[in-house]
C-alpha cells in the first residue's frame, strides 16, 4: 500500500536544527535502503510559492505569501508499506525525532493512503 505523509506546521517556524536534519537524513537513508521510502522533500515558505485556482470557471494565479494560512505543508514523504498501522508507526518515529531535536516545535504529520490509475476500474 502506498502512503503519503504530509508534515504541517506554522508558517514561521524558522529553519530546523542541524541535529534534526541529520537525524531525518539517517532515517531516510535507512528507509530508502529497505525500499519503503519512495521519495521525500521539504518545502520552502509560501513567500516563494504561488497558488493556481479554478473558481467560477476562471483560472487565476496568486503569488505568495498566503497571509490567511494558519499552517502550511512543510514537507512530504511517500512510502510503500504493508498497512496503515505500519504507516502510523513510521510517522510517530518521524515526529519523535522532532520532539528530541527541536524542543518546542509543534506540528503534525498527516498520513494518507494514495491511489493511482490501477486502483480505479477502466470504463470502456
Amino acid at each position: 500500500m502506498r502512503f503519503m505523509m504530509i508534515v504541517k506546521h506554522a508558517e514561521n517556524q524558522g529553519m530546523p536544527p542541524k541535529e534534526l536534519m541529520d537525524a531525518i537524513a539517517k532515517l531516510a537513508e535507512e528507509q530508502t535502503k529497505t525500499g519503503t521510502m519512495l521519495g521525500s522533500g521539504g518545502l520552502g515558505p509560501t513567500s516563494l510559492g504561488a497558488r493556481v485556482r479554478l473558481s467560477g470557471g476562471k483560472v487565476t494565479a496568486t503569488d505568495g505569501p498566503f497571509t490567511e494560512a494558519k499552517e502550511v505543508i512543510g514537507g512530504y514523504a511517500q512510502f510503500e508499506l504493508k498497512s496503515k498501522e505500519e504507516a502510523l508507526e513510521s510517522a510517530v518515529r518521524f515526529m519523535e525525532l522532532h520532539k528530541k531535536h527541536w524542543p518546542g516545535w509543534e506540528g503534525e504529520t498527516e498520513v494518507r493512503q494514495m491511489y493511482g490509475p490501477d486502483d480505479f476500474p477502466c470504463k470502456t
